[in-house]
C-alpha cells in the first residue's frame, strides 16, 4: 500500500481525498502544520508528500519543500489555490516533482500521484537492472560523472544537489551527447508519457538544472537549447 503524508489544514478536503484514495490502495496520513509533519514523517515512513502552499503556524509549503530537499528527499507534490505561473515555477525549482492547483478533481489527483510515483520508481528499477553491470551504472561526460546506483551526480568533483526529475533529465541528455531531444520526446524518454503536455514545467527543470551546473564552476554550456526544437547535451563531451 502506498503511504502518503498530506500536510493540509482543510480538514474536509483531506478527508474527502483520503476516502477516495483509500479505494486505490493509498493510505493518507494528515498533518496541518510543519511541526505535526516533522513528527509524523519519521513515524509513517511515507512514499510521497502532498503539501499545501498556505499553512498555519508560520511555515509555508515552500519551507517544507526546502526541508524535504535537505532531509527527507521524498517525491513531493505542491497543492495550492495559487494560479500564478511564477509560483508554480518557484515550487518546481525548489524541488517539487509536480504542482496541483485547487480546485482539482479526484481523478486528476490520483493521476498526478501515480505519475510522480512512476517517475520516482524508474530510478529504483534502473538501479536494480544495472546492479549486475556496475560499469554501466557510471556515466562519464567530461567533467560530469553520473552514478546510477548511488543516484548521484558530480561535476568538477563537486556533488550536485539534484531533484529526482533533474537527475533523470540530466542522465537522459548526457547518455546521448549531441542528440537533439524535442521537449515532448525528452519528457517521454526521461520522465514518462504521464508528464506530456507540461512543456513549461520541463523548461523550469532545465533552467534549474543549468543553474546548478553553473554553480559547480562549469563555464561551458553542457545543456544546450536548440531553438524551436528542444535540448541536447554538448557534443564536446562524447
Amino acid at each position: 500500500m502506498l503511504k502518503i503524508v498530506w500536510i493540509e489544514d482543510e480538514e474536509q478536503l483531506l478527508q474527502e481525498c483520503a476516502s477516495y484514495l483509500s479505494k486505490e490502495a493509498v493510505e493518507v496520513y494528515g498533518a496541518s502544520t510543519l511541526k505535526e509533519a516533522e513528527l509524523l514523517i519519521p513515524k509513517v515512513g511515507p512514499d510521497l508528500l502532498l503539501v499545501d502552499w498556505m499553512l498555519p503556524g508560520g511555515a509555508s509549503g515552500i519551507d517544507i519543500c526546502k526541508r524535504n530537499e535537505r532531509e527527507w528527499k521524498l517525491p513531493f507534490i505542491m497543492i495550492t489555490a495559487k494560479e500564478d505561473e511564477f509560483d508554480k515555477v518557484l515550487a518546481l525549482e525548489l524541488g517539487a516533482d509536480d504542482y496541483l492547483t485547487k480546485p482539482f478533481g479526484l481523478r486528476e489527483l490520483s493521476a498526478r500521484i501515480k505519475a510522480v510515483m512512476r517517475r520516482a520508481s524508474r530510478i529504483g528499477e534502473e538501479t536494480l537492472s544495472l546492479s549486475e553491470l556496475p560499469d554501466d551504472s557510471l556515466l562519464y561526460r567530461g567533467p560530469l560523472r553520473l552514478d546510477q546506483q548511488r543516484f548521484a551526480a558530480f561535476l568538477n568533483e563537486q556533488r550536485l544537489d539534484l531533484t529526482r526529475t533533474e537527475y533523470l533529465l540530466l542522465w537522459k541528455l548526457a547518455e546521448y551527447p549531441g542528440r537533439v531531444f524535442t521537449r515532448t520526446h525528452l519528457m517521454d524518454e526521461a520522465l514518462g508519457d504521464s508528464f506530456l503536455g507540461y512543456e513549461r514545467t520541463l523548461d523550469s527543470h532545465i533552467r534549474n538544472l543549468r543553474r546548478k551546473l553553473e554553480a559547480a564552476k562549469e563555464t561551458r554550456e553542457l545543456i544546450q537549447t536548440v531553438y524551436g526544437v528542444g535540448y541536447r547535451f554538448s557534443e564536446e563531451f562524447r
